[in-house]
């Protein structure tokens, strides 16, 4: 693997492209080898392989992709990153390498092409704390990467990993897990990365399961409002909507021994995916 960028040697070259890290975007750089080795370990990377990368950066993790063998199609936000990608790493690795300027969450595979994505692929992304879970929703819509390794600040991975039960289980994490199951993870100190964030992130690998459920949208719909009024008991939420598919789940629920009281957050994904089969299409 060649030499990965050192705190002044991002800073230098960063002042050379006379570039002013965004804060709102998220740019934190990686200047920590083993924490890029310990990613590609997670994703088991293998030639050939395709890569989704999002917010490619300086490169990185983008060059050790390259090194082996993979074709990578990165998304990156910051026009000046993008021409500094094409100039270092376009001319050596050619046709592996497919960058594409934009909004993450606009274009969540970046110039992936459908009928590769359909093949199988992988992500490896470095998210910032705004977009996790709106990326990730867009992700869950289409084909689904075989595997996905993500670095992101630690709160935003505790409420992936959550469980139900916990006060930190919401949408995101019941919809992740529906189809996802993490299977490493490992914490990455705020001082692998320049500018040095306040917080110290999270490396999480995530696997397709073999049995994956998708949600319908209008599920997925009611579900958030559900979470965003997590203090009501579920028979409430039901009850006020007209719906009778709501009031077949409160029966299912009370032939599995769960009591109407109990709030979003305590139910358990198999009740939640359950509901996807009783309700009626477009509540309003």
């Amino acid at each position: 693997m060649k030499k990965i960028l050192t705190k002044t040697q991002t800073y230098n070259i960063l002042k050379a492209l006379e570039h002013q890290p965004k804060k709102k975007w998220g740019q934190n750089f990686l200047i920590e080898k083993k924490v890029v080795e310990k990613a590609l370990k997670m994703a088991e990377i293998k030639a050939d392989d395709r890569i989704v990368e999002v917010g490619p950066g300086l490169g990185t993790l983008t060059g050790a992709l390259l090194e082996h063998g993979a074709h990578v199609y990165g998304v990156e936000r910051d026009a000046a990153l993008v021409n500094y990608l094409k100039d270092v790493l376009g001319e050596e690795y050619g046709k592996r390498l497919n960058l594409m300027e934009g909004d993450a969450v606009e274009h969540p595979l970046g110039e992936l092409p459908q009928s590769t994505a359909a093949r199988g692929y992988k992500i490896l992304a470095n998210l910032p704390y705004a977009i996790t879970s709106p990326w990730l929703e867009k992700v869950l819509e289409g084909s689904l990467p075989t595997r996905m390794v993500l670095w992101m600040q630690k709160e935003a991975g505790d409420r992936l990993m959550a469980s139900p039960g916990s006060k930190a289980f919401g949408a995101i994490a019941l919809f992740l897990q529906s189809a996802f199951e993490v299977t490493a993870k490992h914490k990455v100190s705020r001082h692998c990365f320049y500018p040095e964030p306040k917080v110290d992130s999270w490396l999480l690998a995530f696997k397709k399961k073999k049995r994956v459920f998708i949600f319908k949208k209008e599920t997925k719909a009611l579900i958030r409002q559900f979470f965003t009024q997590r203090r009501k008991q579920i028979q409430s939420l039901c009850r006020e909507r007209e719906d009778a598919g709501l009031n077949t789940w409160l029966e299912y629920l009370k032939s599995r021994n769960m009591a109407l009281t109990v709030r979003p957050e305590a139910i358990p994904l198999e009740a939640w995916q359950e509901l996807d089969a009783f309700l009626i299409p477009n509540l309003g």
